[in-house]
Order: structure tokens, then C-alpha cells, then sequence
């Protein structure tokens, strides 16, 4: 450990958020762009609201609970979680958590294993469970399934959820694949309206994942434009984002999925900077029609949720709960 690791002006490994001195010396680029990208989602305001002429469906989501049950889950019409519900994946903590989550009032429940739920994989399953089996008691648990459910209103949603990971542990991991070959092209049905996840998508921080997520599944989730996609995995990057799939995105994703350049290099022009100037300008015109054209409230995009609730790597829940009115 190095004595700016020691003074926490660096971050010990991938799995932090990295620090301002961190992201000066990867790329002062990225880290400006970055904030006005923040500033430009923030001024288009929120990506969608329900419908008025019918109840909104409360969304409540977690992620990464780690065997932990002392949180206070809001009441809600559907309750995801997004996978890791324990350590050592063994049939009897993951029934312990099943317990947990069959005990709220929610509606409809919904759940994607990770990586750490071991169980659910036959390849990854401790030899002392095989043969044991779960009571789910009412939870819709999905591996590269699609549900659709019906809500209050007449109102009906499509939940699609998988639990596939790129490949971070040993054989005792579930569900990892190797980061060359993602398996998402295609999988996901078009009309699906929430995706569900333990892997985030992208790469290099783009959105929640602190570089970890899959580029794969952000291609597929371009492709379908899912209203809302949950997922977790990465504790320290919890929270939400809006996704406009549009020029300006594509223009911020294409910039941070090039490879840094670090401190001084930056400051030579390369084409990151275009890349830059139309998340600017790209930017900018979002922000003018949806104020001068649209109005408040007339967005059409999408949500991203990270709901871990794991506060980093500090084996105690401490996120908060993410809520979604849709």
C-alpha cells in the first residue's frame, strides 16, 4: 500500500470509487466530461413519469443484502432484487433470505441470483447441497426468463431478468462467463419493459459500474430499451442514472470506453476531444428541446438503478433503498 493509499487520496483497488486525484491522473478529460455529462441529465430532468389517467406502479429495488436482513424495505406494488442475497451461497442461507423477502406485502416479488448465491448453479453448487431444494413461497425467480404481471388499474408490466456475470471469482461463483464472449445478444425480449441483473452494463464507469460492468449487455439494452433496468454487483457504485439512448449518450459512451491517457497526455489533442465537444453540443440541444419543446415531465427514456445495498466492501448494509414510480 502506498502512502497516498494510506492518506486516501488514491483508492486501494477497482472495486472503490476512485478518488479526485484518481480520476486527474487517469484522464482529467474523462473526469470533466463526466461532470458536465451529470449536469446535462440533470438539467433534462426526470426520464419518465406514470401515467395520469392510471395508478403508478411502485417499484421497489435491492441488491447485494449478503445474508443482512436489518433494512427497512418501503412498501411497494413489486419488489426486485437484483442477486447476492448471501456470502456462501449455501441452500440454507439463501432459504433464510427467500424467509426474509416472503414476508412483505409487496404485490409481485422478483429475484435474479449473483454471483455469490452459489446454489443456483448446478456448476458452482457445494457438494453438501446437491439434492436440497428452496421454497420460493410466491417469489418469481428468473434465469433468462420473462414474466409478465399484472398490477392495479389494469395496468400489466414485463419483467425480464438473468443472472449471467463476467467471470470475477473462482469455480464457486455463480453463473460467470468469460468477458470475450458475452451471451446477451439478442436475449432479451423487445417489449421488455424491466430488465433485471446482477452484472451492471458498460465499461469504464459509465453508468453505475465503475469500469466492472459488461459492454455486452450495454449493446443489448440499446438494442431493447428497457424502461427500467436493475441490477447490483458493485457496491460502491449504487444509485440511479437516466439513460436518453441518444447522440449525446453515445457520444459520452464512445469517450470513456476509449482507453485514458492519463495526466499530461490529455492536454494533447486526440479524438477524445471530439468526442467531448459533441457531448457538449449534443448535450446542450437535449437540454433546449426538452425545455423549450417538450416541457417538464415529457421525457420518454429510461432509468438505470444500481440497488446494491452492501455499503461498499464494509460487510454492513448501509445504501439506501432505491423507489421507482413507473
Amino acid at each position: 500500500m502506498t502512502l497516498l493509499t494510506t492518506l486516501g487520496l488514491r483508492r486501494k483497488n477497482s472495486w472503490e470509487p476512485p478518488t479526485l486525484l484518481d480520476s486527474l491522473l487517469i484522464s482529467p478529460l474523462h473526469f470533466i466530461v463526466t461532470i458536465v455529462y451529470s449536469i446535462l441529465l440533470f438539467l433534462r430532468g426526470r426520464p419518465f413519469k406514470p401515467p395520469r389517467d392510471k395508478p403508478a406502479i411502485r417499484v421497489v429495488c435491492i441488491s447485494d443484502t449478503h445474508d443482512k436482513t436489518n433494512v427497512n424495505v418501503p412498501p411497494g406494488d413489486l419488489l426486485i432484487h437484483a442477486g447476492d442475497l448471501t456470502n456462501a451461497g449455501t441452500a440454507a442461507d439463501i432459504q433464510a433470505q427467500l424467509d426474509w423477502l416472503a414476508s412483505f406485502p409487496h404485490q409481485h416479488k422478483i429475484l435474479v441470483c449473483g454471483n455469490h448465491d452459489s446454489y443456483f448453479d448446478p456448476s458452482a453448487r457445494l457438494p453438501e447441497d446437491r439434492g436440497k431444494t428452496l421454497d420460493f413461497k410466491g417469489i418469481n425467480y428468473l434465469v433468462r426468463d420473462a414474466l409478465t404481471l399484472d398490477f392495479k388499474g389494469g395496468r400489466r408490466l414485463k419483467i425480464y431478468g438473468a443472472p449471467d456475470i463476467p467471470a470475477c471469482g473462482g469455480s464457486e461463483m455463480a453463473f460467470q462467463y468469460d468477458r470475450a464472449s458475452p451471451p446477451w445478444a439478442n436475449t432479451v425480449p423487445i417489449d421488455t419493459d424491466i430488465l433485471v441483473t446482477h452484472t451492471p452494463p458498460a465499461s469504464q464507469k459509465n453508468h453505475l459500474d465503475l469500469g466492472l460492468g459488461c459492454p455486452g449487455l450495454l449493446k443489448e439494452v440499446w438494442r431493447v430499451r428497457p424502461k427500467l433496468h436493475v441490477f447490483g454487483h458493485v457496491h460502491w457504485g449504487r444509485g440511479r442514472q437516466t439513460v436518453h439512448f441518444d447522440d449525446c449518450q453515445r457520444a459520452y459512451e464512445t469517450l470513456v470506453a476509449k482507453r485514458p491517457r492519463g495526466l499530461i497526455r490529455d492536454f494533447f489533442p486526440h479524438s477524445g476531444w471530439v468526442d467531448a465537444l459533441w457531448v457538449l453540443a449534443y448535450g446542450v440541444h437535449g437540454v433546449v428541446w426538452k425545455w423549450l419543446m417538450v416541457g417538464p415531465g415529457g421525457n420518454t427514456s429510461s432509468l438505470m438503478v444500481n440497488a446494491a445495498l452492501m455499503y461498499g466492501n464494509t460487510g454492513r448494509l448501509g445504501n439506501p433503498v432505491e423507489v421507482v414510480d413507473m
